[in-house]
């Protein structure tokens, strides 16, 4: 602190004039200054609506089908955020399906024909030799050994007794 400042609040007229001043202020305040206290009575009451604290009149329209976004599948326009680059081009549907044939022996009563025992599938079927077993798949001949299949394309597939093979037919 400068010395001016430090003389001046030591000197006995500076503590007088603020000793005074004090005195003065608490004087005033007793005698109220000619102020008067504030009136204070019941508040009336006011009439007007209370408000609803959650708007529900918004939520009609929230609901309606108006309200709802518009398909995502538009994709003739520019769009940044979608691209058909990354979505798989369509695969045909097969056109051949697999089956697992099983050749279990041939029997004969008579004059008739010879008739095949096979499994196809998880079923035992018995045919005679010329019947259709699949969509394109004839017998052609059974013997003690095999059983001949053809298609009318005149591709034979032989299969060996006992022996589970997988074929491919054509789906009709």
């Amino acid at each position: 602190m400068p010395p001016v400042v430090k003389q001046a609040l030591r000197s006995r007229w500076f503590a007088a004039c603020a000793h005074v001043g004090l005195w003065l202020l608490l004087i005033l305040a007793l005698v109220n200054l000619g102020g008067q206290a504030p009136e204070l009575h019941d508040t009336d009451a006011v009439t007007t609506p209370l408000q609803d604290t959650v708007p529900v009149a918004g939520l009609v329209n929230l609901f309606s089908p108006e309200a709802e976004p518009g398909p995502l599948n538009v994709t003739n326009t520019l769009n940044p955020f979608f691209t058909r680059h990354f979505i798989p081009k369509a695969v045909p549907p097969p056109t051949t399906r697999k089956i697992e044939v099983t050749y279990l022996g041939f029997y004969q009563t008579g004059n008739d024909p010879k008739r095949t025992l096979f499994k196809l599938g998880a079923a035992y079927q018995v045919a005679p030799i010329g019947a259709r077993i699949a969509t394109n798949l004839l017998i052609a001949e059974a013997t003690m050994q095999a059983m001949t299949l053809t298609n009318l394309a005149a591709q034979t597939n032989i299969l060996p007794l006992n022996v589970k093979k997988e074929l491919e037919v054509p789906i009709q």
